[in-house]
Order: structure tokens, then sequence, then C-alpha cells
């Protein structure tokens, strides 16, 4: 892996015969170390200026092929590799609560997340518990509470939905070992509020995987902080959603480049609400 942006200053050097100096940066393609790959992706400090007056941190992780799939044949595991397997498990162990659609959860097999050696100390060092809650987003509350999603978490799975969700299937996502929250009034979540109340669980460094539907209405909606998007080196063809499917914004939301890693062809981007 090497980082295309930013470049580090190059080191300084005594000048040549022309006056300048002979430094070049280190764009060295090597193997970054978990350690490495955690501080590249640190969220931001609370007193960071880019939190003022947001209640966490919201970072989304997709991938994307060349053609601007999310996934192939329904899942996105075709379009990764080695490194977006490693990232992807970096931001995960760095995050409080990962928040996921109830589609996303049933095509993609979603499980608990796991916990990991090599992060326990600086999960520790940072207050949080021993892997992220799972927050599955979803109106109609159309899932199967008998997975390990529910019944073998570390950390109990959080079911996000409306106060007019079905008072039944509340109940038995609850009799399940599941957190109910409301982040809305009506049957679905108002994606404005899930921060907020994640938040007062003690949620505060967030990550979204999608999908498309729950990322396209956060962006809409003015909730995003973040985007981490690794770009495969595929075309994929057919007709899968691009990353992000939701409503129609008045001006197109702009975020600022933060960072550009590379392996293997792959492109790990970072971009934050600029």
């Amino acid at each position: 892996m090497r980082r295309l942006y930013p470049l580090p200053a190059p080191p300084v050097t005594a000048p040549d015969l022309d006056g300048r100096g002979t430094g070049t940066a280190d764009v060295t393609d090597r193997e970054w170390s978990l350690d490495e790959l955690a501080e590249a992706y640190a969220y931001p400090a609370a007193d960071d200026p880019a939190r003022s007056g947001r209640t966490g941190w919201l970072r989304a992780n997709m991938v994307s092929s060349l053609d601007g799939a999310a996934h192939h044949e329904g899942r996105s595991q075709p379009l990764s590799g080695a490194a977006d397997m490693r990232i992807f498990g970096v931001l995960r162990a760095l995050a409080d609560a990962v928040v996921v659609g109830a589609e996303t959860v049933r095509q993609e097999g979603y499980r608990p997340a796991r916990a990991r050696e090599a992060f326990a100390a600086r999960r520790a060092a940072a207050g949080q518990g021993p892997a992220p809650a799972i927050v599955v987003v979803t109106a109609g509350l159309g899932l199967d509470f008998t997975l390990p999603l529910f019944t073998e978490p570390l950390v109990p799975t959080v079911v996000l939905t409306g106060a007019g969700a079905p008072a039944d299937r509340v109940a038995e996502a609850r009799a399940a070992g599941a957190e109910v929250l409301f982040a809305g009034e009506g049957l679905g979540v108002d994606p404005a509020r899930v921060a907020g109340v994640l938040a007062g669980r003690g949620h505060h460094r967030l990550l979204t995987e999608g999908g498309p539907r729950l990322l396209g209405q956060l962006v809409a909606a003015g909730a995003l902080d973040e985007m981490c998007l690794s770009l495969a080196p595929v075309a994929a063809v057919g007709d899968a959603p691009r990353i992000m499917n939701g409503p129609a914004v008045a001006v197109p939301e702009r975020f600022a480049l933060a960072s550009v890693l590379e392996e293997a062809g792959f492109l790990f981007t970072r971009y934050r609400r600029s």
C-alpha cells in the first residue's frame, strides 16, 4: 500500500549543485500495519473544529466498481479485495457502532461484530466495549430474530426504527435481546436523528456500511460527515445501484478530499464534509 494524497513533506537535505534538494516523498509500496491504518483512519477528536456542532461523527464505508456498481449479484464481496477487507476491519474496530440498513443485513448475511485482540488496548483506552454494536435501521422490523446477529452478539444489537413501528415486532425484537431505539415519529427512521439518538447511548464514533438506500437518505438529510470509498479496478456492468440511492437534493452535497491510498489497483479514498 502507498499513500497518494496527501504526500508527506520531502525530507530536508543538502542542496545539489543546482541549488535544489534531493529529498523525495516516501511513497514506498508496502503492507501497512493495522496500527498505521488505524492512525490513518482515526476519528477526529472531540475538540476538532470539524466536529463543531455535531453530536458525533458518522462516516460511511462503501466499495464501488469502475462503472459505479455498489454490488455484484446482490453482494459487495465480489468487488472487494485483500486490502479492502483489511480497511473494512480497521474501520469497524475503530467504531462505537456500525449502522446498516435491514435489506443489507438480509442480503449480506450480517453477523455480530467480533472482538479483535489487535485493537483491544486501543478500544479500552478509548472507553469502548470489546466490539462495536451493530445498529439495524428498519421500518417494519422484517428481520429474523433467531439469527446470531440477535442471539449471539458480544454487545446487544440495536434495532433503530420509528415510533410508529409495529408493536408486536418491537416486542419480539426486545424479547430476542435487541435494544430498540426510536429515531422518528412515523413508521421509519428520520435519518437526521440517527447520530443524536445513538449519541444518547454513548455511540459517538459511527460507521455506516449502507446499503445504497440508507446512505442516500443520510446524505440527503445532511447527516453524513465522512465518506470512505474503495474504488475497485473491475467493471461489473449489470443493473446494480450506485452506492447511494435516495431522494434528490436541491444542491449537490460537497465533500473535500482528505486522503487517497492505493494497493493492487484499488484506490481507497476518504472525503470529509466541506
